[in-house]
């Protein structure tokens, strides 16, 4: 067996350097640092949520029993204070639903990141426009919010990246705006 000889790099530069393939070993380190985040945040909140799921069991429990007590001032005390509780874990559980969001747009970034390495990394298919318009069509086509598509749309239309989150913040705002019940 021979010992493969390492591409040369931006540290050793030689005839054979490469741009792309600098940028194609960014693009793969951001998409490892991408997906040990979510595996490590992954396990965290796995254990979050049976610890929420355990609790919110433990305070269904309280709450019934403290129903079955005779009425007294502690009976109040302990209901108000269940109440409290089981709203808090409401609460949480409604942040594991952003988390569940943010991971799935971290999913979305990351196969981005890795088409696109592919496609700069190969050089029938760099140049031609049509393998970047094929690209582009199918990571729109993976957006399932409104917002994001606007973000999208915005960076491709040749906005800034400030332009694009300000126009993924409106589309968020009259999202939020729209589903709010009035009285």
């Amino acid at each position: 067996m021979t010992a493969k000889t390492a591409p040369s790099n931006a540290h050793k530069p030689d005839l054979d350097w490469s741009q792309i393939r600098e940028t194609v070993m960014m693009l793969n380190l951001a998409v490892a640092h991408i997906r040990n985040s979510m595996s490590e945040g992954d396990e965290s909140v796995e254990t979050l949520t049976g610890t929420v799921t355990a609790m919110l069991d433990h305070v269904k429990h309280v709450g019934a029993t403290a129903e079955r007590l005779p009425p007294s001032e502690e009976k109040a005390v302990i209901l108000q204070d269940h109440e409290f509780v089981q709203s808090r874990i409401q609460d949480v559980i409604v942040s594991f639903q952003f988390y569940d969001k943010l991971v799935q747009r971290l999913s979305h970034v990351s196969q981005t990141l890795a088409q696109l390495a592919t496609l700069v990394n190969d050089t029938k298919k760099i140049y031609d426009p049509t393998e970047w318009r094929t690209l582009q069509e199918m990571l729109k086509s993976k957006y399932t919010v409104e917002s994001d598509r606007k973000m999208f749309a915005a960076i491709l239309s040749g906005a800034s990246i400030e332009e694009a989150l300000a126009a993924a913040r409106t589309e968020q705002q009259n999202t939020e705006n729209a589903t709010v019940e009035l009285f």
